[in-house]
């Protein structure tokens, strides 16, 4: 009955990390493309069913651990799972922030070309895609390559920001155009910085080793 539960749970997790990924694709895309109804998309429709998707996780993990009081690896995981849940709602929201500031941006002259942006976007969502690899395939050394391509996207985010800063200094016309694609950019971040959350979790589950802030090293 418990490997029952569990499998019901991965697999709730997972359609909802896809969902996730879903998100992040579609409000690139759709400010790349200038496509309003893919951004009203991850906002009105989609964003719902992360949150619904959230609630449902969250019970699930709670009725495991009340009804069977699971031990060790799977106590593990049912609370990785836990966490992993919050982490997947936040980049849902991410995604709304971005979809949100995209519709300010489609319908305005461009401040520059949108070259880096969608650079940073590929990034960041492939660590996200490869840390929900990892967690399938109980792939430790997956996940730790997630964490290390944190720099990448990193180093993306301050050559935008350095470069916007630019524009904005020498044309003021461009400060709440280019204070968007700094909202975008920051976003995009911090759905690396969860993939790479992930990431940790995963290779907590698989070997029992804390990785935060350089532990288990």
């Amino acid at each position: 009955m418990l490997s029952k539960e569990m499998e019901e749970l991965k697999t709730k997790f997972l359609d909802e990390a896809y969902l996730a990924i879903k998100m992040v694709k579609k409000s690139i895309e759709g400010l790349v493309k200038e496509q309003e109804e893919l951004l009203q998309e991850v906002i009105e429709e989609l964003e719902p069913v992360m949150n619904d998707t959230e609630i449902e996780i969250d019970e699930k993990c709670i009725n495991i651990i009340a009804l069977f009081q699971p031990k060790a690896s799977v106590l593990r995981e049912v609370m990785m799972i836990y966490k992993m849940n919050n982490d997947m709602e936040r980049i849902g929201d991410l995604a709304v922030n971005i979809s949100e500031s995209a519709l300010y941006l489609i319908k305005r002259p461009k401040v520059k070309p949108l070259i880096d942006i969608p650079r940073m976007a590929e990034e960041a969502t492939k660590m996200l895609e490869d840390s929900v690899k990892s967690f399938l395939e109980n792939d430790s050394k997956l996940a730790k390559d997630v964490c290390e391509r944190d720099d990448i996207v990193d180093g993306l985010r301050d050559q935008i920001i350095r470069e916007l800063i630019t524009y904005m200094t020498s044309d003021l016309s461009t400060i709440e155009r280019s204070l968007h694609l700094m909202r975008i950019t920051k976003n995009l971040e911090r759905v690396a910085d969860l993939a790479t959350n992930i990431g940790e979790d995963v290779i907590y589950i698989v070997e029992g080793k804390v990785i935060k802030h350089g532990k288990g090293e």
